[in-house]
């Protein structure tokens, strides 16, 4: 079963860079886009064979999130039932037979780190949910998790460490959540790959590879076992992010 994720920055824009054939070249089960910035009906997008479900932000041209899926879930939730969270279109659920399947769009702590503080609150409500749903059976977490974690996922780690993305508390938040019973898929598999997918759009830091990884599968421990491929689509385009994609054995 395969899952990919891509912030799109923008359906819309990326629909004119070629969305529709990275869609059908990655060929997944379940394909989960974050920053669609849309509201309903402002696009007609569809693709034979799979549904979609749709998580709008009240603000128009901000945030959002989508799931595409070949199988029907048993149960869609969006948000996480908490209302200073719920109104950025950041969080889609989907229940599965064997596994819950969340789609987020991190909330990014801004220039000056003026939204940190409720980044950290955001942090510890979204660890809780997650950690409510493991109870009941494992989880997938795909998304732009707006941080990187560790040394190896940045390029100029030195210059960024109080930068949004890379302060120690939203690392610290990350580390804390691994150590409650997940697992950052990409890292586990390919413990030494130097691999990006965000690029600033200045100082042509994609031609340079001067990126960030922060985006991301992250499952349940006991979903690791399960895990057979983690990948990074650094050669498409579209986006500032490049996709990411997951493999688990059925």
């Amino acid at each position: 079963m395969k899952f990919t994720s891509w912030n799109v920055n923008g359906l819309r824009a990326c629909q004119g860079k070629g969305f529709s054939e990275a869609f059908r070249q990655l060929d997944a089960d379940f394909f989960c886009l974050q920053e669609t910035k849309m509201q309903e009906g402002q696009l007609d997008i569809s693709f034979e064979g799979y549904q979609s479900f749709w998580n709008y932000a009240d603000k128009k041209g901000y945030s959002g999130t989508a799931v595409f899926t070949r199988h029907q879930p048993l149960n869609v939730t969006r948000g996480i039932g908490i209302d200073e969270h719920d109104h950025e279109g950041r969080v889609i659920t989907l229940e599965m037979e064997q596994f819950y399947l969340v789609n987020v769009y991190v909330p990014n702590s801004q220039d000056g780190l003026k939204r940190l503080d409720y980044r950290m609150r955001w942090e510890d409500d979204f660890q809780h949910y997650l950690l409510t749903l493991d109870q009941r059976k494992p989880v997938i977490v795909c998304g732009d998790l707006n941080v990187a974690h560790e040394e190896i996922d940045i390029k100029n780690p030195k210059t960024n460490r109080h930068n949004a993305g890379f302060t120690d508390e939203e690392r610290q938040k990350f580390t804390q959540w691994l150590s409650r019973g997940f697992k950052d898929t990409f890292r586990t598999l390919h413990p030494d790959e130097v691999t990006y997918s965000w690029w600033s759009y200045r100082f042509q830091a994609r031609q340079k590879n001067a990126g960030w990884r922060i985006d991301y599968f992250v499952v349940s421990d006991r979903l690791m076992p399960q895990v057979t491929a983690a990948a990074i689509h650094t050669d498409i385009m579209g986006s500032d992010h490049c996709p990411v994609s997951l493999v688990v054995e059925k």
